[in-house]
């Protein structure tokens, strides 16, 4: 039985070595921290019986290749980068368990809230290069936030602010009205959330109705002093527009952890003084790592009865 893990962060990970070993003692793992191209990833897995991957893709094109594949287990929660149909019609059973990553994703959130609101990104960057600029920001206290995707994540920074007294406006596709109740939540539609919010969080899966959901069209209904939050995929909000917003004052700021390219390559973006960026570390809390690899090997101890 060939076991191949591709993820860097997992391969490397002490813990998960151990426990992936204990059970298959001859896994191979991406010990040497290969972001793969394509041809390299397909060539790294092509005689696998089971894969563990984090945002690899399975794909059409990768599964044509891998001719002994009979699962893929999920490091991680979003499954945009694997092809479902594709794996359904080669009979390849997918591992998969939402949320196991909620809490390391929600705090990041809420620490990208905490330093725009007090300027703590800016008033660093500005100290560092010699300007005494005491500009405190405002208190996260009693501000109006907009959550667009309520689920796990979505729910976890909903818990996470309750003690700042937030109004929060929330928006899903799915009906959660006793949640809502529950939680002292306004439901409003998306066009709603985009006027009325100080900081806006994105939550939502990736996949076609997603897409590109945020554009300049939609920046330019929120306030131009709203903060916009991505900690959930690349390619929800369009970035060149997102560029073009952030450099003409269309909206404050911008902190982005997910990227339609990655690593990304626009070094102007990137260095856009009002745009938090982070290398898609949201889920990547050492407890997190953990708990999404023990549910991985989870998954395949599951599939494969050991």
């Amino acid at each position: 039985m060939k076991i191949i893990a591709t993820s860097p962060s997992f391969s490397k990970n002490k813990i998960l070595q151990d426990e992936i070993y204990t059970y298959f003692p001859d896994a191979k793992l991406n010990l040497d921290g290969i972001r793969f191209k394509k041809t390299e990833f397909i060539e790294f897995i092509k005689d696998a019986d089971a894969v563990i991957v984090g945002l690899e893709p399975i794909d059409e094109e990768v599964l044509q290749h891998c001719k002994n594949l009979k699962m893929v287990s999920k490091y991680g929660v979003g499954l945009n980068n694997i092809d479902k149909e594709a794996c359904k019609k080669r009979d390849i059973a997918i591992g998969w368990t939402g949320g196991v990553n909620k809490l390391s994703v929600a705090e990041m959130t809420l620490g990208f809230m905490l330093m725009f609101s007090r300027n703590l990104f800016t008033m660093t960057n500005q100290l560092k290069n010699g300007n005494w600029n005491k500009s405190g920001g405002f208190q996260l206290s009693g501000k109006t936030i907009g959550i667009v995707g309520v689920g796990f994540i979505g729910k976890e920074v909903v818990r996470l602010l309750k003690s700042f007294g937030c109004k929060i406006l929330v928006n899903d596709v799915i009906n959660q009205d006793k949640y809502y109740a529950e939680n002292d939540l306004e439901e409003v539609s998306k066009q709603e959330l985009y006027k009325r919010a100080d900081i806006i969080s994105i939550h939502t899966p990736q996949d076609e109705s997603t897409n590109n959901f945020i554009t300049l069209e939609e920046m330019k209904i929120m306030k131009n002093s709203v903060y916009l939050l991505n900690t959930a995929r690349g390619g929800l909000i369009n970035e060149k527009d997102l560029k073009y917003a952030l450099k003409n004052g269309i909206i404050a700021g911008a902190a982005i952890d997910a990227y339609v390219e990655e690593p990304p390559t626009d070094k102007e973006f990137l260095e856009l003084p009002n745009l938090i960026c982070t290398p898609h570390i949201g889920g990547n809390a050492k407890e997190a790592v953990e708990a999404m690899g023990m549910s991985a090997i989870g998954h395949l101890k599951e599939f494969f009865n050991v």
